[in-house]
């Protein structure tokens, strides 16, 4: 399977295992609940959608690399004490609590989530002590004397042997008790991982081209080169933080983080082209409608993999304008949720400013423990950030309009939301009309050829732009997307009618 039809199977897992029957009981007891056993290729992303899971159920998070421990911070260190058995008194040996279980009740207190993931990465590359462990932990779902608590479900993650010589193969008695769930590279799955989080689109291009460049494990004289999904996604960070600081982005930085001579290589070439196109091209005329006809004669001589590079460039724009106007959409939302409370203490009888700023303070601290407790990923902060911001600048401002706060205080706050709502109405018309001159150029540039089938389905691939094209219709999208999908209709129906020919010749 891929890494999102494992992400999904193990949310599915999750919410299984945290089901309660009518006693208020886990209905699938502990003993039965088989801990998640994730074996894939490195850098895969196993442990991203850990982060993602834990945030999209709402349950904690606690993640271990079992690699960094020695038996006794996985079991605890053991001391002498005393038992009476009988009429005698024994000293016997126990241990304190493992390092990794009091990591679980440190997060339930700290975030007051009950129930969570404990997650462990590379389990079968763990070191001789700590085998026996590990087998009794998947088992038993312990470390040592010391239990997971109720609530929290295990995943665990591993390296097949081929990508690691410190794996240990568990036995067929272990494995009959885990769920195994084997996840292979797929790009075009990760694609849309890509897109979501606005990967360098430089990086997006190349692979649509060269796929077969998007993960790769090669034994040579020269020992092992690696191109691993990591190795992409920190790439393409650090490419971003370049050029905003106006740094060169060369082929010996490139290899540091694809290690791999040849991709890294032919990527360097890529990049340096990349750059060049998106010079070659200027994207705002085009989308203003105003593109020269000398970008229209280059392209339409250009080659192939240079018309797809440019038909990548123009999406990555709109879908910039359209990632940024989403996201501004989102912090409305969020806003509008708490002015609707602080309308409330508004409108109250007996207004009162100090409720006013103690309903923000509050709002603030919520806002801040889920950061601090990682219950945000990257974009969701920023829109809960920026919603403080907007909250705080509408609550002062209304203050110094009226001193004496109350309904009139509030019509202010009501009068900037609504300037808000208007503007973002005004913007999401605009980013339409954008639309309607890039499907007006490719149309020109290429008429029916392959080209707008690979922009309007790399439109509809893209996450940000279909979201966007979900919530304020385009009706140029909507007239070709219809006839691309009837051609593609009916092309399968020729299909199947000449396979049917075939097999009647053959009968």
């Amino acid at each position: 399977m891929n890494i999102y039809e494992a992400k999904n199977e193990i949310k599915n897992t999750i919410k299984v295992y945290l089901q309660k029957n009518k006693y208020g009981e886990y209905a699938i007891s502990r003993v039965r609940q088989r801990p998640v056993m994730l074996i894939g290729a490195p850098g895969l992303g196993k442990t991203a959608i850990m982060e993602q899971i834990a945030q999209e159920i709402g349950v904690g998070l606690v993640a271990y690399s079992i690699t960094h421990h020695t038996r006794q911070s996985a079991i605890g260190l053991p001391f002498i004490s005393e038992k009476r058995y009988g009429e005698k008194d024994y000293k016997i040996t126990e241990y304190t609590m493992s390092e990794i279980i009091a990591s679980v009740y440190d997060t339930m207190e700290k975030t007051g989530l009950k129930e969570g993931i404990l997650f462990i990465d590379e389990i079968n590359c763990a070191s001789e002590t700590l085998a026996p462990t590990m087998l009794q932990f998947l088992q038993y779902k312990q470390f040592g004397q010391h239990r997971v608590p109720d609530g929290w479900v295990i995943v665990a993650a591993g390296n097949p042997p081929e990508y690691n010589k410190s794996v240990k193969e568990f036995d067929a008695v272990t494995l009959d008790r885990v769920l195994l769930m084997d996840v292979t590279p797929n790009y075009k799955v990760w694609k849309r991982y890509a897109t979501e989080y606005k990967l360098h689109n430089a990086i997006i291009s190349y692979l649509d081209l060269n796929e077969n460049n998007f993960y790769k494990v090669e034994s040579t004289v020269d020992g092992k080169e690696i191109v691993t999904a990591r190795g992409w996604d920190d790439l393409s960070q650090v490419i971003r933080m370049r050029e905003e600081l106006n740094m060169p982005v060369k082929k010996q930085l490139i290899m540091q983080y694809l290690q791999h001579r040849d991709v890294a290589t032919h990527f360097a070439n890529y990049y340096d082209l990349y750059n060049k196109y998106k010079k070659d091209y200027n994207m705002d005329h085009i989308l203003l409608g105003e593109s020269a006809q000398s970008d229209m004669a280059k392209i339409r001589n250009a080659l192939f993999d240079e018309r797809l590079s440019f038909i990548s460039i123009l999406i990555e724009k709109l879908a910039t304008y359209m990632f940024e106007f989403l996201k501004e959409e989102e912090i409305t939302v969020n806003l509008y949720a708490h002015l609707k409370e602080l309308r409330d203490l508004y409108t109250k009888e007996k207004f009162n400013w100090e409720e006013v700023i103690a309903y923000y303070n509050e709002a603030e601290a919520e806002v801040m423990n889920k950061i601090e407790n990682k219950r945000f990923d990257k974009k969701s902060k920023e829109i809960h950030l920026d919603m403080l911001k907007l909250m705080d600048m509408y609550i002062e401002n209304s203050r110094k309009a009226c001193a004496d706060g109350g309904e009139k205080a509030f019509e202010h706050v009501r009068a900037y939301f609504s300037e808000r709502t208007e503007n973002e109405a005004k913007e999401a018309e605009k980013i339409n009309g954008y639309l309607d001159n890039a499907f007006a150029f490719v149309e020109r540039a290429f008429g029916s050829g392959q080209e707008i089938v690979v922009f309007v389905t790399e439109l509809t691939y893209n996450y940000h732009c279909i979201r966007f094209l979900t919530e304020h219709q385009n009706d140029t999208f909507i007239k070709y997307n219809k006839e691309l999908l009837f051609e593609q209709k009916e092309k399968a129906i020729l299909d199947d009618l000449t396979r049917l020919d075939d097999m009647l010749l053959e009968l």
